[in-house]
């Protein structure tokens, strides 16, 4: 099992910066999986933002936030980071990591292939 933590979320203007951060919270370490993550608004499925795989070596982003957001990961600390900068009011979401070990080296961006979850993190932005 592998328990994933989300923080960093929280109110900000359009405009403005947040850092989500997603640490496992286990024994089993997340640095043999491909991280990503993912957000979700009320009636919507759950949309992939950006992945990353195990070694951080190649990343993925939705359209909507390239150039916005970046993901990375730092393995020692058996964490997965997601900066978000110029977000707007459409960023709105509870915004979800998870973590897949079928294909480490691959980042994708179908939910269903991801094999854990964390509990998901609120990000408001206000116009």
């Amino acid at each position: 099992q592998v328990q994933l933590v989300e923080s960093g979320g929280g109110l900000v203007q359009a405009g403005g910066s947040l850092r989500l951060s997603c640490a496992a919270a286990s024994r089993r370490t997340v640095s043999m999986s491909a991280m990503g993550w993912f957000r979700q608004v009320p009636g919507k499925e759950r949309d992939f933002v950006a992945g990353i795989n195990w070694n951080g070596g190649t990343t993925s982003y939705a359209d909507s936030v390239k150039g916005r957001f970046t993901i990375s990961r730092d393995n020692a600390k058996n964490t997965a980071y997601l900066q978000m900068n110029s977000l707007k009011s459409e960023d709105t979401a509870v915004y979800y990591c998870a973590a897949q070990y079928g294909r480490p080296w691959y980042v994708s961006g179908n939910y269903a292939e991801y094999d854990y979850w964390g509990q998901g993190t609120q990000v408001t932005v206000s116009s």
